[in-house]
């Protein structure tokens, strides 16, 4: 019976051995709410809801009585397999089925996963793993020890895929485990140190050899890791800051059992049927085929899912709502994986996963020529997704989801596979091919249909099979462009006797080249054929230029550069059966070969504290981050982590869907009287001032009038629960009427003299003089696009009501507490005093929880004063992203003069930023870039001018390196451009015009010694073998026609500290108690830079006392008023010594007492404090220095000091797709002496990651009418695991000192990320060898971020010009570059 009420039981599942018992489980429910809501295990993060981060990972682990049947045909097994498999399994005249452990342990991103679909099934989260109170598991050790942590918020998930991976594989490879953490984005680290705490459980062959580059001595052996190093025999560099010996074993007994009670209550009902009735869907989840097919006849509309990875997405990104969905995922039959005769045939229901591994098992074992096509499955598989996401994914689900992107359809259509499916009427086949797909997301078969399964053939003698695709990044994200191709040949000729070309990515579903297929039937695979060819698939693949996603033309090239490689493949597989005589050129094969994948190693260095200095004494110490184990463990607890307080309301803001607008009406009417609204706040409801005031300029809480961008907040709607807040915001009818003008980029706001004041000039020398003098006159531009900060925790806090006296406590996600309070006691009309913020940590930062937090803290504070209760505000993803805005976009235009050696004489340089449509701190951003416009180069004649752009665009804010980068590549870019001019190789043309003298000023008069970054220069150069490796490139290049290699190196000088110089102060409070312990407080925030971890040092070295007996609760402003924000690197500087300076008052306090009874220990000195009534509490103060420019003068002191340091980076780029591997980095950084060496190396390590995104792979979009388009992790892509060069070396710079700050140390969390610019660099050298090559001249332009589409469309050849669009002025294009 197909009866929604037939069936209908209780969901029984257990987390962490504990049996969970829900007997009204809604089906909309996902497990990560429940987790943290229900079951208070707040470990699991939610870092976007839609799978793309990794952040809410953790392991399921399920029995299934069915248990998976794997059969196979004798004649693929060898004889060896064989004689195993004989011992174990039954066996026929054709098959062998195997049977697999009934009892699975996976991976699952808990965003997605329904906990209705978890009846049966036991989960493990963080906390279920180990913890602090208990025993720590060895991997939640060994990602802290290693330095895997900063600010934390990843790390729970990182933890979870590498248990669960030691749950399948105790002694993993490193393949292993970067398969594992594929599907988990950190933001912070660079995942470096996370590999270096996990590889620890490999076994001593995968970590002694270089296994990474093809064996021999291993590279971490030796010392060197390929990095030449210029003080091997120095006794005072270490290389070693993690140190992992006396690890804890892993013990199995330490973990959870699978739950006996689920093995029996699985045997005894399996064959129910299960069905859970929520408010608006019901699921049904049948186990029997017939009653699925009867489900599915009397309701064909309803949706069947086994993974949620695309029903889920759209209901939380699109609010497609199914009443009715089917659950498939415990019907036998769609599991079951079968070999046969003529191949493989695959339940629709099987995950991805598991069609993986058991491929990877066959093929190992299966004649090569028969294997070919499931070679090709797995390497699609491979980069299909996160591992999480995979293992929740199905294949059926993959295919019929009709959305070209998805990898399987081209490849499958190409192997010509069989999809049988069934209804009650009967079993039919149907051919996948692009019939299939009548249009996006359709697909044919008819509504009462099932896929029941997929039949994968053998490959047959003379077929040649490929498959491409082309994405943002190699792996864990859609295709751009996906293709699969195959070709059979005539038996011992070159003739074709059939041939599939499919393509997906170039039109709204799966497309086969007809005509090309077609035409080529009976010709010889040669150079007339591939030119036929070309020209029928550039008929055939019709992209339109307003295709979603846009990048048409790119599209285009990369369909017909896809089949030139598959036209080699086939040529050089014919040739070598003997059969053709095409001689393709050798330089022309590299390109046959993808770009491996490697984990990221490296070498690490940094100098030893002087051996007079007392060992007790941790300053200089590389000692681990403070809260790293209770990240490791979930137990750090962040805003959203906090228990809910009692009648606690949710808030969801309402923005604005206009772009420059006026307010007609603001209807909340159908908002209200949806179920848990309390209701409705905006402008209206502000009791005191509705801005936000910062520096004297107002921005407004709630848009009263008019709005002047998409994404601003208009309203916001309180209700009982997250979901109900949600729902009832989208109803919410706001009445518009459009205004004019209305422009996004900062090309149009020059056009319309858009800009906000002040206009910044700065100049030194006589620029216009030294132009007319020079021999050579340089003119051109260079686009930088903007960044989203991307940090793993969304905005948000919670504002809490005393309930007297109209007190108020926040706590908040924000780098700035103080701003946060005055902001909100503003908008309450309240004095500050009476609101206090709480800031434990955030869970990352950079900038961006600076300005618009105290916004959104402001909202929410007044629904908290309106209702009087609590309100919880947390951003989802894409509203983050949306509503808060990132780095500025800039456009860079200069003039200068040089001589034809490569020396520059003049620049005169323009710096255009868009601010988007309110100031915020855009004015002080570009204060920084032309402030950063001579980096360290000593150009005599020199003039910067900065104009911010007003637009319709969400207001742009702080991000790490608050427009240092943007200024800084402008410069890089003009030394580059020389060199290429010149004909000079660009390092010489850098060396030339640096700063070199012992006393040097800056173009703003700043005084400054260069010669520690001379020293990191020359270290880097040394270090990096540069000349020796930039003769290997040019030999590579020589023989590569379509690979190209190219490496560049950039000093760097940054300014530390804020220009505005009341900034510059901090302040800290210092409690002892009796028992001798120690309490700090300052005015930084944690996130993840490790400033609490410093300052226990600084406190440490000062008390005598060891970091175990000191804590730093939290940052309130009850505690340290008035603090400044933590960021312009300056953080550590600034409460340091605020620490140092409450620390030393407190000695001075006992000094006395110490020197009268010497032989006391600390507690009793601290005792005999308190009974002489001498205070045991200071305050820290640090006034650091008055740092100001005069802009009317164009000089002043504007920073503290300057950081230096240096990179080299190597890429290699693929000509026809235009993919680039990031090959190695060596990075040299003044620090200083450092405080922590560990820790700035991870945030050099980091910093460096951050802009590898930057500058090649994170790409923001704007549609024509203002509205980002990349509000999530699917569209938007920050660097993973495969974007890290695969030698990743950072050498802290020795014997450098600072006579500046605390304890001669440097700041070092902004200037890292330049360094990105490196891999632009030598991006733009190898892409000039491809053209240099064609006979193209120089120069070319190419823009920030230099992406796939970007470098293959500057490589232009022949296929670039086949693809070129027939432009009619009419397409609106997909996207603008703002």
């Amino acid at each position: 019976m197909s009866d929604l009420n037939a069936v209908s039981r209780e969901l029984i599942f257990f987390v962490n051995g504990k049996k969970m018992i829900e007997k009204n489980a809604d089906p909309e429910e996902v497990l990560l709410s429940y987790l943290r809501r229900k079951a208070g295990l707040t470990g699991t993060k939610y870092g976007c809801g839609t799978g793309g981060c990794g952040a809410c990972t953790v392991m399921v682990s399920s029995y299934s009585g069915h248990q998976e049947r794997v059969m196979y045909p004798f004649f693929v097994l060898s004889t060896t397999r064989w004689i195993f498999l004989n011992k174990a399994f039954l066996k026929n005249k054709s098959l062998c089925i195997l049977t697999f452990d009934p009892c699975r342990h996976y991976t699952v991103n808990a965003c997605l996963q329904p906990i209705v679909t978890l009846h049966g099934a036991a989960v493990v989260t963080v906390e279920g793993v180990g913890s602090t109170r208990t025993k720590l598991h060895p991997v939640q050790e060994r990602i802290a020890k290693a330095h895997g942590t900063q600010c934390g918020f990843c790390t729970p998930g990182m933890v979870m895929s590498m248990y669960t991976l030691l749950r399948n594989k105790p002694r993993p490879t490193m393949e292993d485990i970067k398969e594992a953490l594929c599907g988990n984005i950190c933001r912070c680290t660079g995942y470096r140190p996370i590999i270096d705490g996990f590889k620890t459980f490999c076994g001593r062959e995968e970590t002694s050899g270089c296994c990474q580059n093809g064996g021999g001595k291993c590279c971490m052996e030796n010392g060197t890791n390929g990095s030449k190093s210029n003080s091997d025999e120095e006794s005072d560099i270490s290389q070693e800051f993690s140190p992992m010996d006396d690890l804890l074993p892993l013990d199995p007994s330490q973990d959870l059992i699978f739950p006996p009670e689920l093995l029996i209550m699985e045997k005894k009902f399996s064959g129910d049927a299960l069905h859970f009735q929520g408010q608006r869907v019901s699921l049904v989840a049948p186990s029997e085929l017939l009653h699925l097919l009867e489900l599915k006849a009397e309701h064909p509309s309803a949706p069947l899912t086994v993974g949620n990875t695309t029903i889920g997405p759209k209901r939380l990104l699109k609010g497609v709502h199914h009443p009715l969905v089917v659950y498939v995922g415990r019907i036998s039959e769609l599991r079951a994986v079968t070999w046969g005769e003529n191949g493989l045939t695959v339940g629709a229901a099987c995950s991805l996963s598991v069609l993986k591994e058991e491929l990877e098992k066959a093929v190992a074992e299966m004649e090569e020529e028969r294997a070919r096509a499931y070679r090709l499955i797995l390497q699609t598989l491979q980069c299909l997704a996160g591992k999480q996401i995979r293992n929740m994914a199905s294949v059926g689900g993959n295919l019929l989801s009709a959305d070209s992107k998805y990898d399987l359809g081209s490849v499958m259509a190409a192997l010509d596979c069989t999809l049988h499916v069934i209804s009650k009427d009967g079993m039919r086949d149907i051919h996948m091919n692009e019939k299939l797909f009548p249009d996006f997301g359709k697909t044919s078969l008819r509504p009462n249909e099932v896929l029941l399964s997929i039949d994968i053939p053998y490959s047959k003698p003379w077929e040649s099979v490929a498959w491409y695709r082309q994405a943002q990044r190699r792996e864990f994200a859609f295709a751009i462009v996906n293709a699969g191709m195959k070709v059979a040949v005539r038996e011992g000729t070159d003739i074709v006797e059939s041939l599939n070309v499919y393509y997906g990515g170039v039109g709204s579903t799966l497309v086969k080249c007809g005509r090309t297929c077609q035409q080529l039937v009976g010709r010889r695979w040669g150079e007339d054929l591939l030119t036929d060819a070309c020209r029928f698939i550039k008929e055939d693949v019709d992209v339109s230029l307003s295709i979603h996603g846009g990048r048409a033309e790119y599209r285009k090239t990369l369909a017909i550069s896809f089949f030139f490689k598959f036209y080699m493949q086939v040529a050089l597989e014919m040739r070598e059966r003997g059969v053709s005589d095409v001689d393709l050129p050798l330089e022309y094969l590299s390109a046959l070969k993808p770009f491996k994948n490697e984990v990221p190693q490296g070498q690490q260095s940094y100098q030893l504290v002087s051996e007079a200095q007392p060992s007790a004494d941790p300053v200089g110490h590389p000692s681990m981050h403070q809260s790293a184990f209770q990240q490791a463990t979930g137990e750090a607890k962040y805003y959203d982590d906090l228990p809910p307080v009692k009648g606690e309301l949710f808030i969801f803001m309402v923005t604005s869907t206009r772009a420059h607008a006026k307010i007609i009406n603001i209807d909340p009417s159908e908002a209200l009287k949806m179920p848990g609204v309390v209701t409705c706040i905006s402008a209206g409801d502000v009791p005191g001032a509705n801005r936000r005031l910062f520096m004297n300029y107002t921005e407004e809480l709630f848009a009263t009038e008019e709005v002047i961008c998409v994404g601003q907040i208009i309203c916001a709607v309180v209700a009982e629960s997250r979901e109900q807040a949600r729902r009832a915001a989208e109803t919410v009818q706001i009445t518009y009427q459009d205004l004019q003008p209305v422009f996004f980029t900062i090309q149009d706001a020059i056009k319309h003299k858009s800009f906000f004041e002040p206009r910044r000039k700065v100049e030194r020398g006589d620029v216009d003089a030294a132009l007319k003098m020079a021999e050579q006159i340089l003119e051109d531009e260079i686009y930088m696009g903007g960044q989203e900060h991307f940090y793993m925790e969304t905005q948000g806090l919670i504002a809490v009501p005393k309930g007297e006296n109209e007190e108020m406590d926040l706590f908040v996600s924000t780098q700035h507490a103080a701003l946060t309070q005055e902001v909100v006691g503003t908008a309450l009309g309240i004095a500050s005093n009476k609101i206090t913020c709480h800031v434990k940590r955030l869970g990352g930062g950079f900038g961006g929880k600076v300005m618009k937090i105290a916004s959104l803290s402001a909202i929410t504070a007044v629904a908290a004063h309106k209702t009087g209760r609590a309100v919880r505000c947390c951003l989802e993803r894409g509203d983050d992203m949306l509503i808060t805005s990132g780095r500025h976009p800039f456009l860079g235009k200069y003039k200068v003069g040089y001589n034809r050696d490569g020396t520059i004489i003049a620049a005169d340089i323009i710096y255009y930023s868009n601010g988007g449509c309110t100031l915020d701190e855009s004015s002080f951003i570009m204060d920084k870039a032309v402030l950063h416009m001579d980096n360290g180069y000593k150009i005599p004649n020199l003039r910067g001018r900065g104009v911010v752009c007003k637009t319709y665009l969400p207001s742009y804010t702080a991000f790490r390196g608050f427009g240092g980068p943007q200024g800084l590549t402008v410069i890089e870019s003009v030394l580059h451009e020389v060199a290429v001019r010149c004909g000079l190789p660009p390092e010489k043309v850098r060396d030339m015009n640096m700063y070199r003298e012992e006393l040097c000023h800056t173009h703003y008069k700043q005084p400054f010694c260069p010669t520690n970054m001379v020293r990191c220069w020359d270290e880097c150069l040394e270090r990096a073998d540069y000349q020796e490796r930039l003769r290997s490139i040019q030999l590579f290049n020589s023989a590569n026609r379509w690979r190209k290699r190219g490496i560049a190196a950039v000093p760097q000088k940054f300014g530390v500290g804020f220009s505005k110089g009341f900034y510059n102060q901090g302040a800290a409070l210092v409690n002892i108690f009796k028992d001798g312990s120690v309490l700090v407080t300052h005015g930084g925030t944690e996130m993840g830079q490790g400033i609490h971890t410093k300052a226990v040092q600084i406190a440490s070295r000062v008390l005598n006392v060891p970091m175990a007996s000191i804590f730093i609760k939290e940052t309130c402003t009850g505690n340290v008023p008035n603090a400044a924000p933590s960021a312009a690197s300056f953080g550590t500087d600034s409460v340091g010594m605020a620490v140092k300076d409450a620390c030393e008052k407190l000695m001075r306090r006992l000094k006395p007492l110490m020197e009268k009874n010497p032989r006391n220990t600390w507690k009793q000195w601290v005792n005999d404090a308190f009974f002489q009534k001498i205070s045991l509490s200071a305050t820290g103060f640090f006034m650091g220095p008055p740092t100001n420019v005069d802009w009317e003068k164009g000089e002043g002191a504007a920073y503290y000091y300057f950081t230096y340091g240096a990179c080299c980076s190597e890429v290699e780029i693929d000509c026809l797709t235009g993919d680039h591997k990031n090959i190695r980095t060596d990075i040299v950084m003044d620090v200083g002496k450092s405080i922590n060496p560990a820790l700035d190396i991870g945030q050099v390590e980091g910093g460096f990651v951050q802009g590898v995104g930057l500058y090649t792979i994170e790409e923001l979009q704007f549609s024509p009418a203002g509205v980002l388009l990349t509000r999530g992790p699917s569209q938007y892509k920050v660097p993973a695991l495969c974007d890290v060069p695969a030698q990743l070396n950072v050498h802290l710079l020795a014997d450098s000192e600072n006579p500046c700050a605390i304890y001669m140390s440097k700041g070092v969390g902004e200037p890292p990320v330049f360094f990105g610019a490196t891999l632009f660099f030598a991006i733009k050298a190898a892409i000039a060898e491809a053209r240099r090559e064609r006979g193209l001249g120089e120069p070319f332009p190419l823009s920030s971020p230099a992406t796939a589409e970007k470098i293959r469309m500057a490589c232009q050849d022949q296929f670039t010009e086949m693809a070129s669009p027939q432009t009619n002025g009419t397409a609106t294009p997909w996207c603008i570059q703002v």
